[in-house]
């Protein structure tokens, strides 16, 4: 009897030993935080992001958490606006958007889709769910970015080489030239840094042009009653800056809401270097898997 009385006794304190070691052993692939570090919650941002006239995700390209939740936030988004959304993304260039529009519109098949538009390496497993439930919902997608030739172009020859193209058609692929390009914007900064040199400012007008095209074709495609919902690599609206910098010069009264993916070796534990780096910070486990 005392024996059974002395395990009933240990049996709390047992189990509180057993449930700490679990605790410490749980894996946890994801973190949402606010801008300051403040925990936050896939239910608590959403809320936000409903209210927002354009909504950017910042991704890894080759993160499975990023690419499960944009799709998540696809369907939300699309539930909360219905026909008044509209998504774009930085995967699809500038110059597929009208195969991207017959292959809606039905008048091409999908093989055709497959063998002109110019997909990166991952379209399968990480964009195609987005591109094909907007186009089963109806859903107008726009290919925003700059064809990277263009790009190339300004890397090599700065903003002179697009003027001296011998044919000047491409230019309705681009945000109208000239552009502004603030050399003191902290990314631009951190960019300057990476290449120092003869070449470091075209390496920062390559960029520019990405994301001053971005926004340009964004702007575009929105009026009073639009939502819109962008998918781009995290650098190029980081804090900010980049695509939506572009973009509030071109409208100061949209109400912009930024998701920026940050990578941390224990994703609950809030770093204050991305402190200001996104309205929400996701905090991705640095050992996640990749895509691609």
């Amino acid at each position: 009897m005392n024996r059974i009385l002395l395990i009933s006794m240990l049996m709390p304190l047992i189990a509180m030993v057993f449930s700490d070691k679990i605790e410490a052993q749980e894996l946890k692939a994801y973190q949402l935080f606010e801008g300051d570090g403040n925990k936050t919650d896939f239910g608590q941002m959403v809320e936000r992001i409903k209210e927002a006239d354009v909504v950017f995700f910042g991704e890894f390209h080759n993160n499975p958490i990023c690419h499960w939740l944009q799709r998540e936030i696809l369907e939300i988004l699309h539930s909360e606006h219905q026909d008044n959304l509209v998504i774009g993304a930085e995967f699809f260039e500038a110059h597929d958007q009208l195969i991207l529009d017959e292959y809606f519109s039905g008048h091409i098949s999908e093989n055709n889709f497959n063998n002109e538009a110019r997909f990166w390496g991952n379209y399968e497993t990480d964009y195609k769910p987005l591109v094909e439930y907007a186009r089963h919902n109806g859903l107008p997608f726009i290919a925003t970015n700059v064809p990277r030739r263009y790009a190339n172009v300004i890397f090599r020859m700065g903003f002179e080489g697009i003027d001296s193209l011998p044919v000047q058609d491409g230019r309705r692929y681009m945000a109208p030239l000239p552009i502004e390009v603030d050399m003191e914007l902290r990314t631009y900064q951190m960019m300057l840094e990476m290449a120092h040199g003869e070449g470091a400012n075209k390496f920062v007008y390559a960029q520019a042009i990405k994301d001053a095209t971005m926004a340009h074709f964004i702007h575009e495609n929105m009026d009073e009653t639009t939502r819109f919902y962008h998918i781009n690599g995290a650098f190029h609206t980081n804090y900010k800056e980049g695509i939506i910098w572009y973009l509030e010069r071109l409208n100061p009264n949209l109400d912009i809401v930024n998701i920026s993916s940050v990578m941390a070796p224990d994703a609950k534990k809030w770093d204050d270097e991305h402190e200001g780096i996104g309205d929400f910070v996701l905090s991705i486990n640095q050992k996640m898997t990749t895509t691609h």
